[in-house]
């Protein structure tokens, strides 16, 4: 049963945009780096296993005319007042994580900060990327509710941190299951791509100028990822996995969008520095 609804999940069509607003914006933020010393959780099939590699921990904010969106959160700004990051264990790996510029600091050069945030969505519950969900306060969040499930088992599952998604628990949080049109245009859509976790998505930008844009949350964690269909250890089902990569490769090859792989450096280097941005 469960394959079954996934199965209608996956297949079910997008909503057709009437055409994004001419003054839609999206800036790319800084939101931190990982630094692994091991590499190996992140492919099952060993390619990584005794490489290092640098990851980029980014967020995205969207400006609509109806309101301004935050996706995902990042480390969090408290590691900035850290000169040499802060060093963990995760899943057998050392990572020191380090945020070498706030996110406030980002938002106030856009003119913005944590109150202008008018909604509040992320991929997914990881701590890497609701590292500054807890200042989102006056903010309206949208959290897929399998998603939310999750985060609220006891013990927390491995990578979470409760406190960080406690701001999904209030009054006025808007709970999705599946799709979600962010602001009813189509313009901005959350796309349900689960497996990594249970309620993990992604989100599509229909940009007037530079045309469709997909944010990949951690469907992908680098290029050679996506190329060769490489999975995470740690990932809940692989199975899932693999139909989201399915159904959202189908979008990006019909919509021709790009795809920006929000743990890349790479991809993050291409995007226009603050006050810059995709239009």
């Amino acid at each position: 049963m469960k394959k079954t609804l996934l199965a209608l999940l996956l297949a079910c069509s997008l909503p057709a945009a009437a055409g994004p607003p001419a003054d839609l914006r999206l800036y790319a933020l800084d939101c931190g780096r990982l630094a692994f010393e091991d590499l190996g959780q992140f492919s099952d099939t060993f390619e990584y296993d005794g490489h290092s590699r640098t990851m980029q921990a980014s967020c995205f904010l969207i400006r609509h005319p109806r309101g301004v969106l935050l996706w995902d959160a990042g480390l969090g700004d408290r590691l900035a007042a850290m000169r040499d990051g802060r060093r963990a264990r995760i899943l057998g790996s050392d990572v020191t994580m380090t945020v070498p510029v706030t996110l406030a600091s980002q938002l106030a050069s856009i003119g913005l900060d944590f109150d202008g945030v008018d909604y509040f969505a992320f991929s997914h519950g990881h701590a890497d990327h609701l590292g500054n969900a807890p200042a989102l306060t006056r903010a309206t969040w949208i959290v897929n509710r399998a998603e939310l499930d999750w985060l609220r088992r006891t013990p927390a599952p491995e990578r979470t941190h409760p406190a960080l998604s406690e701001g999904a628990l209030r009054a006025g949080t808007v709970t999705i299951e599946r799709d979600h049109d962010v602001f009813g245009d189509g313009s901005v859509q959350i796309l349900s791509a689960p497996g990594h976790t249970p309620g993990h998505q992604v989100l599509l930008v229909r940009l007037p100028r530079s045309g469709p844009v997909l944010l990949s949350g951690d469907l992908y964690h680098t290029r050679d990822n996506r190329a060769e269909r490489r999975m995470p250890v740690f990932n809940v089902d692989r199975a899932d996995t693999l139909a989201s990569i399915d159904r959202i490769e189908r979008i990006v090859a019909r919509l021709g969008a790009r795809v920006l792989i929000q743990h890349s450096r790479e991809d993050f280097q291409t995007l226009p520095a603050l006050p810059g941005y995709l239009d």
